[in-house]
């Protein structure tokens, strides 16, 4: 059962590397964070197999498509930047509410007498 288990990890990986490429040069799906994440757990998927069968050339090619996998990932979660909360919505005199939220309208001041 064991033997079957690495088995599994290498096709399963094969499909995810193969799958996400098809995807991508058939424009079905861009070369972000869905593309980069299938390449890193198709790698790591070929790195166990890869050491079960001590194919230590494609152990190393995977442990370097893991990488520049990882980095890619890492990068653009970097470029995202912080998330940035949305102003909170104003709510106008004499306009009916529409948030959803409790809003609190002072009446006009009269003017002072001098």
């Amino acid at each position: 059962m064991d033997v079957m288990m690495w088995e599994i990890a290498g096709w399963a990986g094969a499909v995810a590397i193969l799958s996400a490429y098809l995807a991508v040069s058939m424009g079905w799906l861009k070369a972000g964070k869905g593309f980069q994440t299938a390449n890193l757990v198709g790698a790591c998927a070929f790195i166990v197999n890869g050491v079960f069968h001590e194919a230590w050339p494609s152990v190393v090619t995977n442990v370097a498509w893991f990488l520049i996998s990882a980095t890619a990932l890492v990068r653009m979660q970097a470029a995202r930047g912080p998330a940035v909360a949305e102003p909170a919505p104003v709510q106008l005199p004499g306009v009916a509410d529409t948030t959803g939220q409790l809003a609190v309208v002072e009446p006009p001041r009269a003017a002072c007498p001098l």
